[in-house]
């Protein structure tokens, strides 16, 4: 699993970074069906976590099984850099979202190969949320990754309603779609949808975390 470094929003006080759920459901998800999770970020060590999501009304019940879980809490605090991550290592890899990602993992060279070297090995990349930013830089090397695919992502509506659009320097949707991406996304904002185009699953939202970690078991299955 890869996880943002990056903490603050632009032109404001308020800060970001991973968003809780997003680690946490998939984690577990991973977890339970006895899969060995490796976390990684780019700065290594402990990521921002975004204050939002460790609210009352956006706790999941993962969150608090991880709260009482010193084996997860260690390793989240102690993230392996992404330098020291090779995709013929793994299995899979996996981005959680929070608004982080598309400040850090959108313009990371080393997360860019990353992802391309999973693919081009016949390895499935996952991401939900914001995390699908990291197919920005991805697709940059890569000018072909996105054609065509149909991906998902937090959706511009979503952003509205989340009351951010103007604190990040642009909306994951719309650059999805200009890098040729089929982006679709579900008929209700912050309603649980995924998405599978051959090795690329994606998740819409904090709701689709876990559903899309479930994607990603079956094709590993």
């Amino acid at each position: 699993m890869v996880l943002t470094s990056h903490a603050e929003l632009q032109d404001t006080d308020d800060k970001t970074g991973l968003w809780i759920g997003e680690f946490t459901d998939p984690y577990y998800e991973f977890i339970d069906k006895e899969y060995k999770v490796t976390l990684a970020s780019p700065k290594g060590g402990k990521p921002p976590i975004d204050p939002m999501s460790a609210l009352t009304e956006n706790i999941t019940s993962s969150n608090r099984r991880f709260q009482e879980d010193q084996l997860a809490k260690k390793a989240l605090e102690n993230t392996h850099k992404l330098d020291e991550i090779s995709a013929s290592d793994y299995d899979a890899v996996f981005y959680p979202g929070g608004h982080g990602p598309i400040f850090d993992l959108a313009t990371n060279d080393l997360s860019g190969q990353l992802i391309l070297d999973f693919l081009k090995s016949g390895k499935p990349v996952a991401a939900v949320c914001h995390g699908p930013a990291a197919l920005i830089k991805a697709a940059e090397l890569d000018p072909s990754l996105l054609k065509g695919k149909r991906v998902t992502g937090f959706s511009n509506m979503e952003e509205k309603l989340a009351m951010r659009a103007k604190k990040i320097p642009y909306q994951l949707e719309d650059r999805l779609k200009e890098l040729g991406a089929d982006y679709h996304n579900a008929l209700l904002p912050f309603a649980s949808h995924v998405e599978r185009d051959g090795l690329l699953i994606t998740g819409q939202n904090p709701l689709s975390a876990g559903p899309t970690a479930e994607a990603l078991i079956e094709l590993l299955g």
